[in-house]
């Protein structure tokens, strides 16, 4: 059609003549409400980039010995990056003399994906590859996630105001007895050494 003709009838039906393909031979154009046509375009970029993030991944980095505040802001990350449909990676690392006490950091990793399970599970179960944990989580279906904390002013990092590492691994052992041997008073907690040479030292009482 006439580019001349093809205006009047655009303007005729009190729609737009929008080009859609200009590089075409000839070029193509659609009679469109334009307001409407940006509307549907800036919805369907939004849609492709929120299919696009559901394959990205985000990490997240824990340590054995991690204090309760640092893991609470650690799992509100998490939280917030499954409720925006991108995966998780979380990695455990061990340094030369935590290698001692392994079961420590596997209840810390335990915890966090417990606290983690009403947004995201995990691929599979975590791995112990040379000095890491690791372990690679899934959001859950919208359906079936539980809301994003920050949406009613509250944060997942409450679950470990008042929580210890050797709490932590305690609670694991309650929940998988014969699986994780945990700490139970001060004179077992892991002292920096891989085997405590003050451990088996007496104190007399004093005068």
């Amino acid at each position: 059609m006439d580019l001349g003709a093809a205006i009047t009838l655009a303007r005729n039906q009190g729609l737009d003549l929008v080009e859609i393909a200009a590089t075409a031979v000839p070029p193509v154009c659609r009679i469109v409400d334009f307001g409407k046509f940006k509307y549907e375009q800036a919805k369907r970029e939004r849609d492709s980039k929120k299919s696009q993030s559901a394959h990205s991944v985000k990490e997240i980095q824990l340590s054995p010995r991690i204090d309760p505040h640092d893991l609470g802001i650690k799992l509100d990350h998490a939280v917030g990056f499954l409720c925006e449909d991108h995966k998780v990676k979380v990695s455990l690392r061990f340094r030369t003399r935590e290698m001692a006490r392994p079961q420590i950091g596997v209840a810390v990793m335990d915890k966090f994906l417990k606290d983690l399970s009403p947004w995201g599970q995990a691929d599979f179960a975590p791995k112990l590859i040379g000095r890491s944990i690791n372990v690679m989580i899934s959001p859950l279906a919208k359906s079936k996630r539980a809301k994003n904390p920050s949406e009613t002013g509250e944060t997942a990092s409450k679950l470990h105001e008042n929580d210890t590492p050797a709490q932590m691994a305690a609670a694991v052992a309650a929940s998988r007895p014969g699986e994780v041997r945990v700490p139970i008073n001060a004179a077992e907690q892991p002292s920096g050494f891989g085997s405590n040479p003050f451990g088996n030292l007496s104190v007399p009482p004093a005068a």
